[in-house]
Formats: C-alpha cells, structure tokens, sequence
C-alpha cells in the first residue's frame, strides 16, 4: 500500500495546554507521510507564542479572530489542498491517539475509490471504558443521529462498517472530495457542521466508514458547556434540517424536537447541570434556529 500525504488539521483556541498533549501523543505514530498544520483560531493566551517555541518545525496559521470550529478548519483544510496533500485529516485538540490510529484509517480509506472519510473508535480520555460510537443511519425523521455512548467494548468490534455519520473531532478525509463537494459549511460556526458534511458526502454517493481498529481518546466537554456552545446546539439542528430533509421529514423533525427532544434538553441544562446562563442561550438558539428553518 502506497502512503499518500496527510495533513493533520488541528484547531487551537486558548487551549495550549491540551494542543500541547495532543502533539506529543502525534510524536509516537508508526504512519510516515504526514504533515502537521496547526490553526490558531486567535487565541487570547499566548498561545501561538508557546507553540512556535516548542514546535518550531510546525507551520502555524494564525486568525485574526474566533472563525469557529468549521471556519478555523476550512483554514487548514485550504492549505491541505494547496500542498497536494491526499488526505486531510481533523483532529480535535483535545485528543491524543493510538501510534497506529493513522496507518488503520488510512487502509481502510484507501482500500476502496467510493470512500470518502472515515473515522475511529472514540474513548473518552477521563473515563476510557465510555466509548463514542456513530448511529449506523442518519435519522432525519427526528434528527437523533450523532454520537452514542456505550460502556462495553465488545471483542467483536473491530471490522470496520459503513456510517451515516462520524465524530468532527477526528475524520480523515480524501482532499479530492473535498474538491468535489466543499468543506464545512461556515454557517454553522459551532456544532452540527460535522453532521452537514456527512450528509454531503453520502448525497454524493460516497461512503463513510467507522474503523474500530483506529483509537483515539478524546477529553469529552472539554470545549463545550458554555453559553455559546449552547446557542449553537440548540440553533444548528434547524440549519442542518433545512439544509438536509424533505418536507415531510421537516414536519416529522419540528413536532418530535419541540416536543421531546426540546425538553429533554432543557431539563438537562436545568436540572442535572444547573446552568441557568446556559437554559437562556439553548433559549434563544432554539428561537433563532426555528426563524433559519
């Protein structure tokens, strides 16, 4: 198997410290024809600073502003495409990963022309016997269909199966798709543009495969819980229906949101997290989301 170039894309925003953990754990992979392109998404803590002097050898893209997990990306996944690269990969921050993760990402994608992005098994960094796992379907009649939590790690589960949908905090993706297709939608800012581009990829006709044998560990919440992460969650789901179902399954998606999953939610941020801020953001996402649909 030939290595194709890949590009590993990943986004630091006043997270120097968890950059720093997820670049060490880069160190140790067995994969050899890889490049590291690291995007600041204008930090305030001096993070570029830090970062040039530890990892000199790395190219930094520095934003003059916050664009976003999806704008940020798009920045580096530009660049992946001016310098030929094979692959982009987006790899969250907040990750640290197998030695071999890439090499069985790579096998798989490269074992079949119609695979347009994969993604691995996902555990998470504080508790690891949680793993992420993607639903098999995509489900636009009610708009459940990111990750799921299981707390078994079957024997069994280690061939590689095709997905509606992967986690955005690590999917390696062929560039000539991109090409084909475009990146994240910006739109979205926060949440959900992982989702967009899955469902994308699949209107195209390509695949999207989960890889059980590539492992990763990522510090769940560690980027989210704030008041504008909130806002985007509640606000986003409405673009990525608008965007991405019919009109039956638009009327299917408003009566099951607004009346189970809706409140599912607030309760969530109410009761379990007592984030009163955070009930008003998911407010006002959910209304600006319901004026987008």
């Amino acid at each position: 198997m030939d290595n194709p170039r890949v590009d590993i894309v990943i986004l630091n925003w006043n997270g120097k410290e968890d950059t720093i953990e997820c670049l060490e754990s880069l160190k140790n992979i067995t994969y050899s024809n890889y490049e590291i392109l690291l995007v600041d998404n204008g930090s305030t803590d001096e993070s570029v600073k830090c970062l040039k002097k530890l990892y000199p050898e790395i190219e930094i893209i520095e934003n003059h502003k916050n664009l976003g997990f999806a704008g940020g990306n798009n920045v580096g996944i530009c660049r992946a495409i001016e310098q030929s690269a094979g692959y982009v990969l987006i790899l969250n921050n907040d990750t640290i990963v197998d030695p071999e993760f890439l090499d069985k990402l790579i096998e798989v994608a490269e074992n079949n022309n119609i695979i347009g992005a994969v993604g691995p098994k996902i555990y998470h960094y504080y508790d690891p016997q949680i793993i992420d796992k993607p639903y098999k379907k995509m489900n636009l009649w009610t708009g459940n269909f990111r990750m799921f939590t299981t707390t078994k790690d079957f024997s069994n589960d280690n061939i590689a199966e095709e997905v509606d949908c992967i986690s955005g905090c690590c999917m390696l993706i062929k560039t000539s798709l991109i090409k084909e297709i475009g990146s994240f939608d910006s739109e979205y800012f926060l949440y959900w543009e992982e989702n967009d581009l899955c469902a994308r990829i699949i209107r195209y006709n390509y695949k999207i495969v989960y890889v059980p044998k590539a492992k990763i560990w990522h510090k769940i919440g560690s980027a989210s819980g704030s008041c504008t992460s909130y806002y985007y969650y509640g606000r986003n789901i409405f673009r990525f229906m608008k965007k991405n179902a019919n009109g039956y399954q638009k009327i299917s998606f408003i009566l099951f949101h607004l009346t189970f999953n809706f409140w599912i939610h607030c309760f969530v941020i109410v009761f379990k997290h007592k984030n009163i801020p955070a009930f008003v953001s998911y407010l006002k996402g959910t209304a600006d989301g319901f004026k987008i649909f």
